[in-house]
């Protein structure tokens, strides 16, 4: 689920109507819904790429620039764009990509540099300074309390929340040899995985990004087997 934090209320209620951001999520089968996350993130990035910046921008969207976040921003637009035919002309919201601490810092577990507001910190600061009119976060990444002067107004329809495992040596993790690593940046992850399966390893280190091309089926050196939602 992602979820859009913005400066006030009252910001917000001149750009936001109650059915904008609350369409009814659509049923598709399990395969079909995970290629239409695929095509969504690769069309995301690819419209980010081409995107024309204009200091003319009726709203400027915040997010961070992996391609799960760029997918969510630009379905965010354009709910946005459907329900505000203002909105719908070229150049009316723009998409700022902000890098994030979590986005920085790669070869440290998440929980020793800070935790919670990692991947959110940077964009809310954006955020307050005027620098953006909106944020796009991914729930899991927003702190229990919120930064002082923004609010989380709307929510939008919750996408599977699976998480998968992919290998190229193994099925499963019951099937991972001894000492094996299992890439996950998330600390929920990491703890059940090792609850369970004492004997692997469990790292946050850049490697975890060559899931990318490992889900493309392009090999990853090494054997490791990747954890994510």
């Amino acid at each position: 689920m992602h979820c859009i934090t913005s400066h006030s209320l009252s910001d917000m209620e001149t750009i936001l109507s109650s059915s904008a951001l609350a369409l009814p999520c659509l049923k598709t089968s399990k395969c079909r819904r995970t290629a239409m996350l695929r095509v969504r993130a690769s069309v995301a990035i690819d419209q980010h790429t081409h995107q024309t910046t204009s200091n003319l921008a009726l709203l400027r969207i915040g997010t961070r620039g992996s391609p799960l976040a760029l997918a969510q921003a630009y379905e965010t637009r354009d709910k946005l764009m459907s329900s505000h035919p203002e909105l719908a002309e070229e150049g009316a919201i723009q998409i700022v990509v902000i890098k994030t601490t979590g986005d920085k810092i790669l070869s440290q577990p998440l929980a020793d540099i800070g935790g919670k507001g990692l991947f959110t910190k940077e964009i809310d600061e954006a955020l307050i300074n005027g620098d953006i009119d909106i944020a796009v976060h991914s729930m899991k990444d927003v702190p229990t309390y919120l930064p002082d002067k923004t609010i989380l107004p709307c929510n939008l329809p919750r996408e599977d929340v699976r998480d998968a495992f992919i290998s190229l040596t193994a099925s499963s993790l019951a099937h991972l040899p001894a000492g094996s690593v299992v890439g996950t940046a998330s600390l929920r992850r990491k703890s059940q995985i090792l609850h369970r399966y004492p004997s692997l390893s469990v790292s946050r280190h850049d490697q975890i990004l060559k899931y990318f091309s490992l889900a493309l089926g392009s090999p990853c050196t090494g054997g490791h087997s990747f954890i994510f939602s």
